[in-house]
């Protein structure tokens, strides 16, 4: 019998979750150096249609993402991701980034929005599947406010989770709107994506330079907050990086503890290590590549 396979994610057919499961499937067994076929099996593939549809849809060949899976990497990179992240800052923020070929526009709430808890706000919503489970989008009319992620089933937990940021929001479930948003992030179709910042004035100063770290490098805590003006910080840092309300496009994944190691991801240590796996396999691969080595 032959496998049927979408070419499209967003059209119906079920690959992103196959591939999502995958990658849950190498992030957690990648010490073993799981085989191609234990990994096509996890996403009811055979090995020759699992390589091309992962490598097609991830960006990089199911091999290079294993080779990116150890914490040795994130080490090795954090002193590169700290000096760039020091020039980024002391050359100033725009207030514009470019990420994964898409240039962010961001602008924030005023701090008086922020205390009425998102009053007169309206925000879409939609779930849909992406390659680190089921991602949850969230846009006002200005821009993206919120992108999230958990597993199926999750969705009802997801969704109290973000509202408590903005408790006095409406909300409306509109797919459609949220489907583009999510192929323009996850396809890497290019064009403006506006972020619409919502948090304290603090807090929008931390995601500002997270927006600094380049893809695929790495930074602590402390070096955010010494590039932020107070080297003592660290912890208020890490408050403000766990309140990210946009994972992902604002990078909270880039930050590591003081020795290197990958600490707490509101979304799961799971997550934040295929993150940072994939950033920086998709860094050495070409942007034409179709085939695992």
């Amino acid at each position: 019998m032959s496998e049927v396979i979408s070419l499209n994610p967003y059209e119906g057919g079920p690959d992103w979750k196959r591939m999502g499961r995958a990658i849950r499937y190498l992030t957690e067994n990648y010490l073993s150096q799981p085989s191609l076929d234990d990994a096509a099996a996890t996403a009811g593939l055979s090995p020759f249609h699992f390589q091309r549809l992962f490598t097609r849809y991830v960006g990089v060949s199911p091999k290079s993402f294993v080779g990116h899976l150890t914490l040795d990497h994130a080490k090795k990179e954090l002193a590169g991701g700290a000096s760039v992240l020091s020039a980024a800052l002391d050359s100033g923020l725009s207030g514009s980034s470019r990420l994964h070929d898409l240039c962010l526009k961001i602008e924030a709430m005023t701090p008086g929005d922020y205390a009425r808890g998102g009053r007169d706000l309206i925000i879409d919503y939609g779930f849909h599947d992406c390659p680190f489970g089921i991602a949850l989008v969230m846009a006002t009319e200005k821009g993206v406010c919120g992108l999230a992620f958990g597993d199926d089933g999750g969705e009802a937990a997801m969704m109290d989770d973000m509202r408590t940021r903005w408790p006095n929001a409406a909300y409306r479930e509109n797919r459609a709107r949220t489907e583009r948003i999510a192929k323009q992030i996850f396809e890497q179709t290019g064009g403006d994506v506006p972020l619409h910042l919502l948090g304290t004035p603090w807090q929008i100063k931390v995601w500002e330079a997270l927006l600094a770290i380049p893809s695929g490098k790495m930074t602590t805590y402390r070096t955010v907050a010494e590039k932020l003006g107070n080297g003592k910080a660290s912890r208020a840092v890490g408050t403000a990086v766990g309140r990210n309300p946009i994972s992902w496009l604002i990078p909270c994944h880039r930050v590591l503890g003081s020795d290197g190691a990958l600490t707490g991801y509101h979304w799961g240590l799971t997550r934040k290590r295929s993150m940072l796996a994939l950033e920086a396999a998709r860094l050495q691969e070409s942007p034409n590549t179709s085939a695992i080595a």
